[in-house]
């Protein structure tokens, strides 16, 4: 069947829409300098063009692309809470959950009572991660309060550890290596974490986010198989966890190459997973603005979308209010709790976008950015590996050097006129809360990378 009006708007090849762009442009110029003018030079190393068509698919591994992305739909809403009081942090859960929450991210300390934390919470019924200084009395006391199959997991990622504090990595996967042995009997709870936060915290492309977690990741599947784990059930263990910022396009991009690329990356140890690793995203914490806070809403969105569209398991969308002292804020928290959790529940439920298990397939653009983001963030990777792994190259300060540069151009960027809004421009103090110190006073100690916020400098 021949397409409506096909007649009247025959099809034309790229070529002739470029030939048509220099005469908008009123350029005889051979070189093609004003189409130039159109084209983006990414922070990444590639450029992208402000036109694709069907022809440039024919370029691309699409059939790889697309078999690699996530082929159910839907996520799991997971709001995040740091718990400092078991009583009222246990109403607050029970809430969430009864109001749109699917699972559930605690931040624990050591002296965490979970008898009350956790009471009428079902762990073999509600995926609870946890965060914790001390995985191994975590899961001691797990056993007791829940002796049946957990669901969820630890979000601890070892190495992001060592880079927060400067204490010992090796102790830091001993820990991890003893849970994974201890937590056989829940398949469901996942102990082996790879996380971004902080190299996207810490200035870094896109490009450089994806392949420091790939690299960070194989330098713990080397410690956890050298301790006797076996690799087909280090990948059922595995999350991945990254934040999204807010290049809307780029961040669905990269979570569709990081798709593609953890494929390539287990194909290189020969295994076939019976369960993919799981990819948590949070929403962006270096773009929030402590000027003009309710602007963070507007990001969280835009973060969260993209997070879905790129194809996410689950989903943490932080209040708008999160990088602002919270004691300042205490009274606002139950109601930036619910909008941030809201967030998650408009894109499923009035969005439809829970039904799509793959929403960009087909872009011309996003899968072409997808290709460039993942080829880009490949060959990072192998270099980080030639350097002999993450650690070594970071230890050299070839990581450390790359990602401080990126973030500086982020700055200069800034200094030149790109708007944040709500803090260059269209700018609204909103009373006088203060924004969180950039590094947490828990962290302290000897940080090997720094946690930055795009806007601090500029409040």
């Amino acid at each position: 069947m021949e397409p409506l009006l096909s007649d009247l708007f025959p099809a034309v090849d790229k070529s002739a829409w470029l030939t048509q762009v220099q005469k908008e442009l009123k350029s005889n110029q051979p070189d093609g300098t004003p189409y130039e003018s159109l084209r983006w030079h990414t922070d990444e190393g590639f450029v992208v063009d402000p036109y694709y068509t069907a022809e440039d698919l024919n370029h691309l591994p699409l059939a790889t692309i697309q078999a690699a992305q996530k082929q159910l739909p839907g996520w799991l809403n997971t709001p995040a809470y740091p718990i400092t009081n078991e009583k009222s942090a246990n109403n607050t859960l029970r809430n969430s959950l009864v109001n749109g929450a699917d699972a559930l991210i605690l931040a624990l300390s050591d002296q965490v009572d979970l008898i009350q934390l956790l009471d009428g919470i079902k762990l073999s019924e509600t995926p609870v991660f946890f965060k914790a200084t001390d995985p191994r009395a975590l899961l001691d006391k797990l056993r007791l309060i829940a002796p049946y199959q957990w669901q969820g997991g630890l979000l601890i990622d070892p190495i992001a550890h060592w880079l927060q504090t400067g204490t010992s990595l090796r102790d830091s996967l001993a820990e991890i290596a003893d849970v994974t042995k201890a937590a056989t009997h829940s398949p469901q709870f996942r102990t082996v974490c790879a996380s971004s936060h902080l190299f996207h915290n810490s200035g870094s492309t896109a490009t450089q986010e994806i392949a420091c977690l790939l690299a960070s990741l194989a330098d713990q599947y080397d410690y956890l198989t050298d301790a006797g784990l076996p690799i087909e059930q280090l990948i059922a263990k595995t999350t991945l966890s990254v934040s999204v910022g807010t290049s809307y396009f780029v961040e669905m991009a990269k979570l569709r190459a990081l798709r593609v690329l953890i494929n390539r990356f287990l194909n290189h140890y020969s295994a076939i997973p019976i369960q993919a690793p799981l990819i948590h995203c949070q929403t962006s914490t270096f773009y929030d603005a402590a000027a003009t806070p309710y602007t963070n809403l507007l990001r969280a969105t835009t973060e969260a979308m993209a997070a879905v569209m790129g194809g996410c398991d689950v989903l943490t969308v932080h209040p708008y209010d999160s990088v602002l002292n919270q004691s300042a804020t205490n009274s606002n928290r139950e109601f930036s709790e619910r909008i941030a959790r809201n967030v998650s529940i408009l894109l499923s439920q009035e969005s439809y976008l829970s039904k799509v298990a793959d929403p960009s397939a087909g872009s011309y653009y996003v899968e072409t950015l997808t290709h460039q983001l993942a080829e880009s963030a490949w060959a990072l990777f192998l270099d980080v590996e030639e350097q002999g792994g993450f650690e070594r190259a970071f230890t050299s300060g070839f990581i450390s050097g790359e990602i401080e540069r990126a973030y500086l151009t982020k700055q200069e960027a800034v200094r030149q006129g790109k708007v944040l809004v709500g803090v260059t421009k269209f700018r609204v103090d909103e009373g006088s809360v203060q924004p969180k110190p950039s590094v947490q006073p828990e962290l302290i100690g000897k940080p090997l990378l720094p946690n930055h916020r795009l806007p601090e400098a500029f409040e």
